[in-house]
């Protein structure tokens, strides 16, 4: 299949799985029990149901008694227009809200990766050359640990020790590089189990190579032949790893963010849904599911471009 075919099949795909994701949202209000239309109401007002009147003023003033495809159709072509419709909370433009917040958890996920991706990788290589002994088993035995440990019981131990115990880092906030620390490091742990396992994994292949026995064989030295063929090739399984892991860290930033006061998208989303503030919710949701899938076809696309098949254009059949 030639580089061309195959970047538009990823496109077609990414778009695909942004609308399927973006309708599944869209459907939430319409699938919960109750009127949305009442919900929305008793969300915005401090005293009893609305009367009738009311409701049906509501739901014409925003287009909601309209066929739910029309609507879906309607909010979807704003929303990538950059319009993601008013808080029913604040009455302030969604977008003004959702962009700083997705900013924020961007780079919170993005400093955990990287982190765990250089953790990984000096773990990973040091565990697969020292297979079987000491600093190996020790590596080992620590990744699987930290795979169990769920960043809900993690987070406030660490809070109460380095924050309110010790008084090193701050407890909360997101106004000072060391506020990030905690929260950096609890969101990279479980990504450094899993990656360290992939590259101590990958590492060992490639060690036991043909083409790296071959290379030892023509006078390279271990460390030469560990730079040039077996870390290139060993850290193969990693970048598979990574578009999902982040996807993953983008979602899984909710419990993280919550507990450490972070203004980012799992804050604003977890706010959203105890507010019932739906168009804040749906809009926040969609951004994050289309940042995940964009990052993970992109990395996913790389991958498959590299295949010297998919390079040259070669055809099978």
């Amino acid at each position: 299949m030639s580089s061309l075919a195959t970047v538009l099949r990823r496109v077609v795909g990414l778009g695909a799985a942004v609308l399927l994701s973006s309708f599944a949202v869209f459907l939430v209000p319409f699938v919960s029990p109750g009127d949305p239309v009442r919900s929305l109401l008793r969300a915005r007002m401090d005293f009893g149901e609305a009367d009738e009147a009311t409701v049906q003023a509501y739901a014409e003033q925003f287009g909601l008694n309209d066929p739910m495809l029309v609507q879906f159709a309607r909010w979807l072509g704003r929303f990538f227009t950059g319009d993601m419709g008013i808080s029913h909370i604040s009455g302030t433009p969604v977008a003004d809200q959702v962009l700083p917040a997705i900013g924020v958890t961007l780079s919170l996920a993005g400093t955990a990766l990287l982190s765990a991706i250089l953790v990984s990788i000096l773990l990973g290589v040091i565990s697969a050359t020292r297979a079987g002994q000491w600093p190996d088993k020790l590596i080992t035995s620590i990744t699987h640990a930290l795979i169990a440990i769920p960043e809900y019981a993690l987070a406030p131990l660490l809070v109460l020790l380095f924050a309110v115990r010790w008084a090193l880092l701050p407890s909360a906030g997101y106004d000072s590089p060391a506020s990030l620390v905690l929260p950096v490091f609890i969101l990279a742990l479980r990504p450094i189990s899993f990656f360290t396992v992939a590259v101590r994994s990958g590492v060992r292949q490639a060690l036991d190579s043909e083409h790296v026995l071959a290379a030892r064989a023509r006078g390279l030295s271990r460390s030469q032949a560990l730079a040039r063929h077996v870390i290139p090739h060993g850290l193969l399984p990693l970048w598979t790893m990574v578009g999902v892991w982040f996807a993953g860290l983008l979602g899984g930033s909710v419990i993280v963010e919550v507990i450490f006061a972070i203004p980012g998208m799992g804050r604003l989303i977890f706010d959203a849904i105890t507010d019932a503030d739906i168009p804040v919710a749906q809009g926040g949701v969609v951004v994050v599911v289309t940042c995940a899938v964009l990052v993970t076809g992109i990395i996913d696309l790389i991958h498959k471009l590299s295949d010297p098949n998919v390079r040259i254009g070669v055809r099978h059949g």
